[in-house]
C-alpha cells in the first residue's frame, strides 16, 4: 500500500477496533477479527473495502479448502 492508502487503513481499522468494543465483544474476539482484517488487507495489500466481491469470495474459498 501507498503511504496514503496504509494512514487510510489505520484510520479504518481504528475505526473497526472502536465499533468492535461499542458492541461488547470479548478481547480475544476482537483480537480475532483484527487479525483477520489484517492478513485480508496484507494478502491484497489493499484496504478490505476496496478488494472485489470475486477476489474476496476466491480468498475465503481457498481458506477454507487449506484449513479444512
Amino acid at each position: 500500500m501507498t503511504p496514503k492508502e496504509q494512514r487510510r487503513f489505520n484510520s479504518l481499522y481504528q475505526r473497526h477496533l472502536r465499533t468492535l468494543k461499542l458492541q461488547g465483544l470479548s478481547e480475544r474476539t476482537i483480537d480475532a477479527y483484527a487479525r483477520a482484517v489484517r492478513r485480508l488487507s496484507g494478502h491484497f495489500n489493499a484496504c478490505p473495502d476496496k478488494i472485489s466481491t470475486d477476489k474476496l469470495e476466491q480468498y475465503f474459498s481457498e481458506l477454507v479448502d487449506s484449513h479444512s
